[in-house]
């Protein structure tokens, strides 16, 4: 079993930045992909991005592309999520995920374990 904690959300003007964190229970947490995933009010859940279980490699959603970035520390099992230049569309439920796998994963299908979500909300 893997628990995952995000935190680090809150309210943000447009043009601002936030790092989001992700924090896993697991002693074993190098072994899983991470990924991120939003949901706005009424909208399917996203990918925004995913980042390997070493941290070598990572992949992020067009739409956030150059705004958003992925890391890792392995070290203090945790996931971020750095996010600059926000928009109002960025708004949502910010979620982890984590999943053992070869291959990327894009999907909300493709994780195994979630956390609860941390709400961003952007104003304009």
């Amino acid at each position: 079993q893997v628990q995952l904690v995000e935190s680090g959300g809150g309210l943000v003007q447009a043009g601002g930045s936030l790092r989001l964190s992700c924090a896993a229970s697991t002693r074993t947490f190098s072994i899983y992909d991470i990924g991120w995933f939003r949901q706005a009010p009424g909208k399917e859940r996203e990918f925004v991005a995913t980042i390997r279980a070493s941290g070598a490699s990572t992949y992020v959603a067009e739409s956030v592309k150059g705004r958003f970035t992925i890391s890792r520390d392995n070290a203090k099992n945790t996931v971020y999520l750095q996010l600059n230049s926000v928009k109002p569309e960025d708004t949502g439920v910010y979620y982890c995920a984590a999943v053992r796998t070869t291959l990327w994963r894009f999907s909300p299908d493709g994780y195994d374990y979630w956390g609860q979500g941390t709400q961003v909300t952007v104003s304009s």
